[in-house]
Order: structure tokens, then C-alpha cells, then sequence
């Protein structure tokens, strides 16, 4: 029945898109091509009609995925001689360069100025493709629904946002001032969100700085599963790890709580579990379910999986009470670039984060598929930056691995910085507040600092290798937050609201007798 609405949903989209699209100029477009990379701001004709890339795609027809949170945006209906079918002709890449960086005042200049009359617009109000909003002297329209109704106004306020282009287009400037700026009471709610959690979509209240860890629902060295209730207070942030998915599971995601089979561990029950994380939200605590792992993988490849995804995780958030997911994929997932996981998942995160109303979202990658794409971007080598990008106004937390996979390649200096080094916390951090060129057609644009934590192993035996020291976290802290500490790299500004610190893991940390929750619990909690 799900698939049905969605598939329903998909061609009503479609069908409004046609009949609100307006005529464009295509003449300096070239025809679409299956066998060209196309990244965000792009633009060609395909079937007679403009399209914008919305984020990197190659062979996605324009045509059939232009519907919301799809690959391409419908700009138009070519209203020249000059539109054309799809072409199997190649197109260089740099010649669909977009001029998406082009600020309101010089936009304006291309643009009529009218009587403007649509709605003033409202962050985190529901927009869809084609709707009208004025805004600070201006009438815009939506293309990209998802980001047009984020409650980032940081990030897509139309004509003031940082990335405001990637979500609308400047229909006219209001000749009689009828558009004012933000109202007070928007700007004022606007300005409050962003001190608050600048990226994230979370609609609770998401701590100024974090300590982040992840709690095991399986037993290992570190022990037995524990119940809830004897998680330290020093955490913050507690990812579930793991929800299980495989290959003959058509996308569904499940979660089975440990029941001891087959282990001298004593089960865990679900209503005490589903009580007790109750007490600790009420408490401020943050519970988030984790996919992935080591091992863990999900199957997106086809529509019905998509679906059967998004159904089965928004069914876990409302029946367990999570506060919303951690995506933690990994070399097993078989995440890399051109895979189904990497088109489908930004847009199963939305819709699962319409469906709960507001979800908190982390991710936890290793630092290959995140900073790695300076060095190389094929196969693993950045393969999350294009899933970050597309869902940066959802995310909260980014706390990339920085262990078990050597030193870190970044722009600052040519060679690696070694794991557990404070040069490699503070530029791994640098190069996720800053952004930076990938080896790829493909910049990535800096986030918030408060989007970002260091990702660590909580003790000696934790992880495989990357174990930093108490005090190398901590000065890397300072020089991030307070530019104090640093060592042969500053963090390129001071972030007093750089979040904190993730780590694997709760149980470890536990076992280890509180070495890791202890000092640098007290650390995140004194940060400015």
C-alpha cells in the first residue's frame, strides 16, 4: 500500500511540475548525457526541457527524476528552437557550469521588478515545487521542496541563506516594497534556531555541545549488554548500534533488542529498555538508532526497497521512541559512488524525517569516504559527501572515524597527519568547517561548526588503531574552540561552537573504568 502511495505521489509531482513549469531560454544549454557526471548547479535540456542538478547523478534521465528530493529540478519548458531531445553526444562538464554562486543584487539585474503579492515566506513552513514566497524585497520561487521548507533559514532562506540558490530561483524584485525583510518575529525565531542547531532539522532541543557515544546491543570483549539505565550521565548522545538489514530483506530494517540466546549474557526486555530510554529523554538525553557498523549493510536499490526502508525505520522511531537515526555505513554497506545506496538514502532520509516530523539525524563515517575525496573520489573516496550535502539542512551531528584507517591526507600539508595526533583532529575538523576541492568535479561546501564532533576510540582497546590521548583530545579541543594548544595547524578561525566529541565506545568506556566519559565528559561539558 505504501509503494502505491509513494509511486501516486510521484506522478502528482510530476504532473504538478509540467504545469507550473515556465518557459526558458535554451539555447546556450547543451542536450542531457548518459554518460556525463553532473554536480549541483549544472544545467541542461532534456525532452524539451530544462533541468538543474540538484547534486551529482550520471545517467538519471531529467526527465523521469525530476519529482521532489529526485536528482534534477524542472527549470522549464524550452520556449525556443533550440531545445532537443536527450543526446547521446558528449557534453564537457565545464561548459554546464551553473552561476548558482551569483548573489541576490547581481541575479537582480537579470529579473523584472513587479508588484509582488505571494506569501511572506517562513522557515520550516511546508513549500512545494513552483509556490511563491517575498522576502526581503523579492518574489522567489521553490525548486527543491525539501530544502525550500527547512527550518535551517540559515542555510535556504530565499535571498539570504547561505545556500538560498540550491533550493529557490529570483522571480522578480518588488517594485513598490511590498516584500519586506523577514518579519520580526521569523527573523527573531530564525536567529534563536540557528544559536541553537544552526543544521539540523531535530525538533527538540539538541545539546550546544555533545558527548556522543554508542551504546552495543550485542555482546563482545567489552562484556554483556547493559541496560540503559547504567549508562553514565556524561553521555549526551546515545547511538543504539545496530538496527539489522540484509540482502533478502527488500530494504525492510529491523530491530531486535538482545535476548541472550546462545550467550551467558542475560536478554534485555523491551519494555523496561523502551522505559527506561523514556526517563533518560526526559532528562535530555538523545537516543538515535544506528545503521551500519563493520558489518552492517542496507539494501536500496530499487523502489520497492526505498520504500520498504523508509516505512520499516519511521515504524522503529514511533514503536521504540528513538529520537531519530545515525547512519554509520561502512566498507560492508558497499556505499560508493554510482551505487543506488548513494542516490537513494538523502532522499529516504526525508521522507522519513517528514514522516516523523523532525528527526535527529548523525552520521559517522570513516575519514576515506569524507575527507579521503581530496585525495581521490571513486569507489569509497568521498563516497558520503554527496549524501551529506544533500541532507546538511537535516544533520546535526557529523563525527567523521579518525581510527582504524591510518593518517589523514588533507590541503595542508603534503603529508598525512598520523592518527591520534592533534595536527589530525583539528584538520579534519578544519576541512569539514572550511570545505575543500575533492580529486573529483565536486566541491564540498563547509558546515556548521556546531555539525561537527571528533569521531575517536574511547580506549586501548576500543578499536584497531587511531587511540588518541586524553590530553591530545583535549588540546585539540582548545585549539578548535579556543585557538590555544594547536600544534604545527590551527583549526583556519576559533569555533566556540564546534560540538564536541563521539566515541566507540559506551560499553568500552565502561569496561575501561570510565577513562574516555570522565575527563572528556567534563571537557565537552566546559567548552565556551
Amino acid at each position: 500500500m505504501l509503494q502505491k502511495t509513494l509511486l501516486s505521489t510521484a506522478v502528482l509531482c510530476a504532473s504538478s511540475l509540467a504545469a507550473t513549469a515556465q518557459a526558458y531560454e535554451c539555447s546556450n544549454l547543451n542536450a542531457w548525457d548518459s554518460s556525463t557526471a553532473y554536480t549541483n548547479g549544472m544545467q541542461v535540456q532534456d525532452a524539451g526541457s530544462a533541468y538543474n542538478a540538484n547534486w551529482w547523478t550520471r545517467g538519471d534521465v531529467p526527465a523521469q527524476h525530476s519529482a521532489p528530493y529526485q536528482q534534477w529540478t524542472l527549470l522549464g519548458v524550452c520556449g525556443d528552437a533550440s531545445s532537443s531531445s536527450s543526446s547521446s553526444s558528449s557534453v564537457s562538464s565545464s561548459s554546464l557550469s551553473s552561476s548558482s554562486s551569483s548573489s541576490v543584487s547581481s541575479s537582480s539585474s537579470s529579473v523584472p521588478n513587479g508588484s509582488c503579492g505571494s506569501a511572506q515566506y517562513v522557515a520550516g513552513t511546508t513549500y512545494r515545487v513552483g509556490d511563491l514566497v517575498d522576502n526581503v524585497d523579492s518574489e522567489y520561487r521553490c525548486d527543491v521542496a525539501g530544502w525550500c521548507s527547512s527550518n535551517a533559514a540559515w542555510a535556504y532562506e530565499p535571498g539570504v541563506g547561505a545556500h538560498w540558490q540550491d533550493a529557490w530561483s529570483l522571480v522578480q524584485s518588488c517594485d513598490d516594497g511590498s516584500s519586506s525583510s523577514s518579519s520580526t518575529s521569523s527573523s527573531s525565531s530564525s536567529s534563536s534556531s540557528s544559536s541553537s542547531n544552526p543544521g539540523g532539522g531535530y525538533t527538540g532541543s539538541f545539546p550546544d555541545h555533545a558527548l556522543v557515544g554508542y551504546w552495543h546491543n550485542f555482546q563482545n570483549p567489552a562484556g554483556c549488554p547493559i541496560p540503559l539505565s547504567q549508562i553514565p550521565d556524561a553521555w549526551d548522545v546515545i547511538d543504539i548500534a545496530f538496527a539489522d538489514n540484509d540482502p533478502a530483506s527488500n530494504g525492510t530494517v529491523h530491530f531486535n533488542l538482545f535476548d541472550g540466546s546462545g550467550s551467558s549474557c542475560a536478554g534485555l526486555d523491551p519494555a523496561q529498555f523502551k522505559q527506561e530510554m523514556a526517563a533518560m529523554q526526559a532528562q535530555g538525553k538523545i537516543f538515535v538508532l544506528s545503521l551500519g557498523g563493520a558489518e552492517g549493510t542496507i539494501t536500496l536499490n530499487t523502489d520497492t526497497d526505498e520504500a520498504n526502508f523508509v516505512s520499516s525505520l519511521t515504524g522503529l522511531i514511533n514503536e521504540w521512541g528513538f529520537d531519530g537515526i545515525d547512519i554509520d555505513l561502512e566498507s560492508g554497506s558497499q556505499l560508493l559512488h554510482g551505487t543506488q545506496i548513494q542516490a537513494r538514502l538523502p532522499g529516504a532520509i526525508r521522507a522519513i524525517d517528514t514522516n516523523v516530523g523532525g528527526m535527529a539525524l548523525t552520521m559517522a563515517p570513516e575519514h576515506p569516504y569524507v575527507q579521503g575525496g581530496q585525495t581521490a573520489y571513486s569507489g569509497i573516496w568521498g563516497a558520503y559527501l554527496p549524501i551529506i550535502d544533500q541532507t546538511r539542512d537535516l544533520l546535526d551531528l557529523l563525527h567523521v572515524q579518525l581510527y582504524n584507517n591510518g593518517g589523514l591526507q588533507t590541503p595542508y600539508s603534503n603529508q598525512s597527519y598520523p592518527a591520534g595526533s592533534v595536527d589530525m583532529m583539528v584538520a579534519s575538523a578544519r576541512m569539514l568547517i572550511e570545505g575543500f576541492q575533492t580529486a573529483g568535479n565536486f566541491y564540498f561546501e563547509g558546515l556548521d561548526p556546531q555539525q561537527v564532533s571528533l569521531g575517536l576510540p574511547s580506549g586501548p582497546a576500543s578499536a584497531g588503531s587511531g587511540q588518541a590521548t586524553n590530553q591530545a583530545i583535549m588540546d585539540a579541543l582548545d585549539c578548535i574552540t579556543r585557538g590555544t594548544q594547536c600544534g604545527s595547524i590551527d583549526a583556519g578561525g576559533i569555533y566556540p561552537d564546534f560540538s564536541g566529541v563521539m566515541t566507540w565506545s559506551i560499553n568500552w568506556d565502561i569496561y575501561d573504568g570510565y577513562i574516555f566519559s570522565g575527563p572528556i565528559g567534563d571537557k565537552v561539558d566546559n567548552l565556551p
